[in-house]
């Protein structure tokens, strides 16, 4: 049956809405019989719109002494009737938009398709849909800007949480329906990590309730640090190719997993489900948990500790040494390291002069402990590799930005969490080149940040860094796709971002543009209107591209004309919305 949009809003939030013209109170048609009203069909996916200037918009983020974060947004809305006005303005648009739509059917695709990452609960613990009314309305609401899928982790701890080898894809089956319904495509995270004791982390998902238990008997398959304080984010690398886990090993978990993933959604790859990011350490990151933020361990912009302490990785580091000719090095890793939220100088490992980072034992014990996690990435890349073969499906591997004392010379924040990357060495070539082996995309965040942005006393140089892991994914032939590491909805961290995308590195760039990039994420504060109007401008400059004959003002006047049709009709149903 049709139905005007405000009457399929009211329907998803349970309210009766009327508009108010010119002061006059009048009831919304129930039908389509006026030029407003929209059916629910197959959205458009080429949107002229724009950025509305209104009130003090956010168009800087001065300094602060932290990562930049997301402005707060208040009036406390629900988030699925955010969710719906942003659907109302954006279904408008498909309307006005329709001939420009088929005029350029036939062009071909450029530009830099945007994904949105979901919210980390979208699957709640008895495996349904969280939220289902308002994740419907934002999945509409996302298509009709032209977004091109999203992002959701799959989480180990709700799958094969009660079990070995039992899964219950219950409540994922359901969102892939509806991103298909939608016509979204799906990046699938294998989120093989503890949800909880990040930086972003909203809510807490352990991992599965066996795992837990076979840490609690052998504390060791834990990462640990030199005071012995263990992490339970993720199974210790250590012990990749033991069978600790109730006979099987850590690997073969992961890899049973994804192969059961396979499996159930079969009929989607290819299709819906176009990349499989595979989880490679905490925050579903290549690397140790070598900052974690939970009881206040580290605080930004600390060093970090290493995490190569349990049995295993001992056991390990003992075997190199003896093999390098100095076994009295395996038996502890650096002891004069510091603490976690020491900086490098107050260091003797890290410190610039003289440092034992810069030593013969300082190389070997680098090499040793990020070539460990080198191992563990391509030992699950071969597997993930293996399983997803002529399914249609990329693979892809997330590397942290981890940009604080980047302009040191030791590095020692990239040190600690496994990235041999010093002011001497690169430490993002050899990642590259055993992704670009498995034909795997390089997933890098940060990408949104600005060197000034960040405290300068602490050698802070995102950009720096996005610049030397654009180079070296150019060296080895690998994709280069990006995410924003925090919540940001300004222009100018949008600005940033389509700067970084294009890959404007030297005069070897050509036409390469970043294949993908992924928006951090969905929640209340993305429908807020003035941040929505961004948003859209924000994917619709990604998708034009770098080579575009588009210049950036017209985007933006197509864009004003948009926001001038549609800003009466928003209004009126924010107003109806709220009360």
């Amino acid at each position: 049956m049709a139905m005007s949009l405000p009457h399929q809003i009211g329907a998803l939030s349970g309210t009766s809405l009327t508009a108010e013209t010119g002061g006059v109170s009048c009831e919304v048609p129930a039908k389509g019989s006026s030029a407003t009203s929209a059916m629910w069909r197959t959205p458009m996916t080429n949107l002229k719109v724009s950025v509305q200037k209104t009130g003090a918009e956010i168009d800087r983020v001065s300094p602060s002494p932290s990562p930049p974060m997301s402005p707060m947004m208040g009036g406390g809305m629900r988030p699925d009737l955010l969710a719906c006005q942003a659907l109302m303005e954006a279904q408008v648009d498909e309307v006005v938009e329709r001939e420009y739509k088929v005029r350029n059917s036939s062009e071909k695709e450029k530009g830099v398709p945007v994904f949105v990452m979901m919210p980390l609960d979208s699957v709640k613990m008895d495996h349904t849909v969280n939220r289902k009314k308002a994740m419907n309305a934002s999945l509409q609401a996302l298509k009709s800007a032209g977004v091109e899928g999203i992002m959701m982790d799959v989480w180990w701890g709700l799958v094969e949480r009660d079990a070995p080898g039992e899964y219950n894809w219950g409540g994922y089956a359901e969102l892939m329906e509806m991103a298909k319904k939608h016509g979204l495509k799906v990046q699938a995270v294998m989120s093989f990590h503890q949800c909880g004791g990040n930086v972003g982390d909203s809510c807490t998902i352990p991992l599965p309730r066996w795992v837990v238990e076979e840490m609690e008997k052998d504390p060791d398959l834990a990462y640990t640090d030199q005071w012995g304080r263990r992490n339970f984010e993720y199974v210790s690398l250590g012990c990749d190719t033991l069978p600790v886990l109730k006979g099987r090993t850590p690997v073969q978990c992961y890899s049973d997993f994804m192969r059961g993933f396979r499996d159930r959604f079969e009929n989607l790859l290819g299709d819906t489900i176009v990349e499989i990011q595979v989880g490679m350490g905490p925050a579903g990151e290549l690397r140790y948990p070598s900052y974690p933020e939970k009881d206040g361990v580290w605080k930004f912009p600390g060093i970090g500790a290493f995490q190569c302490y349990d049995k295993y990785m001992i056991s390990s580091l003992q075997g190199a040494a003896e093999a390098f000719g100095k076994p009295e090095w395996g038996h502890t890793g650096p002891t004069d390291a510091g603490q976690y939220n020491n900086w490098p100088e107050d260091t003797n490992f890290f410190k610039k002069e003289g440092g034992g980072w810069d030593s013969q034992y300082g190389e070997f014990f680098l090499t040793w402990y990020s070539e460990m996690l080198l191992n563990h990435g391509e030992r699950i890349l071969q597997s993930a590799k293996a399983i997803f073969e002529d399914k249609g499906v990329k693979i892809s591997v997330k590397i942290a930005g981890i940009h604080w004392h980047y302009g040191t010379r030791s590095h020692a924040p990239e040190l600690t969490a496994g990235y041999y990357n010093t002011r001497n060495r690169d430490g993002y070539l050899p990642i590259a080149q055993i992704l670009a082996r498995h034909g795997a995309v390089f997933n890098f965040t940060c990408v949104e940040m600005r060197d000034h942005e960040q405290p300068q006393d602490a050698l802070c140089a995102p950009e720096k860094l996005v610049r030397q892991v654009a180079l070296a994914t150019q060296e080895a032939q690998v994709p280069l796709a990006g995410e924003n590491a925090l919540p940001r909805y300004d222009d100018y961290a949008h600005e940033q971002i389509l700067q970084a995308s294009s890959l404007n590195i030297n005069d070897q760039s050509g036409d390469r543009e970043m294949c993908a990039f992924t928006y951090l994420r969905m929640n209340p504060d993305l429908f807020h209107p003035d941040n929505w109007r961004r948003f859209v401008a924000f994917v619709k400059k990604m998708k034009e591209g770098k080579d575009t004959n588009k210049c950036r003002e017209q985007v933006e006047r197509e864009a004003e004309h948009f926001v001038h049709i549609t800003q009466p009709l928003v209004q009126e149903a924010a107003v109806a919305l709220m009360h």
